[in-house]
């Protein structure tokens, strides 16, 4: 605990030192879940502090594996708290500056062009539902908590050759929303969207999306990255999350 405060406290006064002498720049990597809310926080977080974010989002695995690999990344926001621990043991990212920000939702989402909204994941196997959109269970999360509440409720094999995969969850969003797949299962945080009706689906039919972020070990503004983290999980970020259907910590 000792050895986390003196970190965090000499990133803090590191901070306050480049903030002072220039505009500096910070990279943050995160989930294709966080694209609404952090279109609010970002530009909240350049005003405050004068500084300018590179915003890169993708796939939580395949995120982490490009920044494994030396993608220019600060600070790296996933959508499954495993990939940072995966990151740390590796020597990735910074231990002590790991921190829980959010759970996801998933929901159940219909493309109102299909005519019918769907109330419940059993209705999939429906012969007017030709295509179902998820983001790939290989390397995205909502894609692995998709398949887990499938087959929790059996359907997994009946759906199995309807689905659709996004490399993300904002493509199997966007297969909803353009009328490709008559319905998907995509992340509470994207669908507010004029194009779909949603349900929310039972937490407990899927693993836990605690999503959590860490500094990388190679960032050459680490003060940015840990400032970002606190501005997300402090009085301007919360807000903003929990407006678009995130848990936040504390709460789950």
């Amino acid at each position: 605990m000792l050895r986390r405060l003196v970190i965090l406290a000499a990133l803090l006064g590191s901070l306050s030192l480049l903030v002072s002498a220039q505009v500096a720049e910070v990279a943050v990597f995160g989930a294709s879940d966080l694209a609404l809310a952090f279109k609010e926080i970002v530009p909240k977080f350049e005003r405050a502090l004068g500084v300018k974010v590179t915003l890169v989002l993708g796939s939580t695995g395949t995120l982490a594996k490009q920044i494994e690999h030396g993608a220019p990344a600060d600070v790296f926001f996933a959508a499954d708290r495993t990939f940072i621990e995966e990151l740390a043991v590796k020597g990735v990212v910074i231990p002590e500056t790991r921190a829980l920000y959010a759970q996801g939702r998933l929901v159940l989402a219909t493309a109102r062009s299909a005519g019918a909204k769907l109330t419940e994941l059993r209705q999939l196997t429906d012969a007017r539902i030709r295509h179902i959109a998820i983001a790939n269970p290989a390397h995205a999360p909502y894609g692995r908590a998709a398949e887990q509440a499938l087959r929790a409720v059996g359907v997994w094999d009946p759906v199995r050759a309807k689905l659709v995969y996004g490399e993300n969850i904002r493509q199997a969003l966007q297969f909803v929303e353009s009328g490709a797949a008559e319905a998907g299962l995509i992340a509470l945080s994207l669908a507010n969207v004029p194009a779909i009706d949603y349900v929310v689906i039972d937490r407990t039919l899927h693993a836990p999306l605690n999503q959590s972020v860490a500094v990388v070990r190679r960032s050459r503004r680490p003060e940015l990255g840990l400032a970002f983290i606190q501005f997300v999980n402090g009085a301007e970020g919360r807000p903003i999350m929990k407006r678009f259907g995130f848990l936040l910590p504390g709460e789950f």
